[in-house]
This record gives C-alpha cells, structure tokens and sequence, in this order.
C-alpha cells in the first residue's frame, strides 16, 4: 500500500539530506519536497512533527548551529524551543521525513525507512 502523503522537510546544502532524498527515491518513493528553510513551517506543524517523531522540541534541534548558542536555547522551555524553530527554521534538524501521522529524522538516512 502506497503512503497517502510523503514529505521531506529537505535543505539540499545538507549532505544528509540529499543522502535521505536519494534513499527514498531508491526505494521507490517521490516525497513531497519541502525547502523548509524558504517556506518554514507554521508552530501547528512544528508540534505536530514533534508529536509524530515522539520526541520533545529539543531532541528535534541543531544543537551545534551558532544561532542556538547565540539565542541561549540550552536552558528553553518547550514553547520557547517550538517559537524559536519557527523564527528561525535553521535550528529544524534536518531532514525529517513526514508519512501518515508518522515522522523519523534522517540521521542515519537509514533510520526515515522505518516509517515506510
């Protein structure tokens, strides 16, 4: 059965991205692409992907960038850490991988096959 809506939340700069990107696509799949650092997702689905990936909005957060030292994020609340990732998508990690109420993160791309 074919999934009723895949999308990539997809920075093609990023390496594991575009290795996410090819994976699904050498398994068949042609997810929605979603440039989500142009067109950055709303708060609703920020929370919404939180809530798929089972996970609190720091586990889905770029740790390492500047902006998240800079904006002192480490010590957020979790309304703090959603409202920051909607200001600045940059801090979304990257790729997450969206399919039927279901999301995982591409890191490993590997782990985004468990949803399938």
């Amino acid at each position: 059965m074919m999934p009723t809506q895949l999308t990539i939340w997809h920075n093609p700069r990023c390496t594991k991205s575009r290795q996410t990107l090819a994976l699904l696509q050498e398994n068949d799949q042609q997810p929605a692409v979603r440039l989500y650092l142009v067109d950055a997702p709303s708060e609703a689905e920020i929370v919404a992907v939180r809530n798929a990936l089972g996970v609190t909005a720091d586990a889905m957060m770029r740790k390492g960038e500047k902006l998240y030292r800079e904006l002192g994020l480490r010590d957020a609340t979790e309304d703090e850490l959603i409202a920051a990732m909607v200001a600045n998508p940059i801090l979304i990690e990257r790729p997450i991988v969206i399919v039927d109420g279901k999301a995982a993160i591409g890191r490993p791309p590997e782990a985004v096959l468990d949803i399938l």
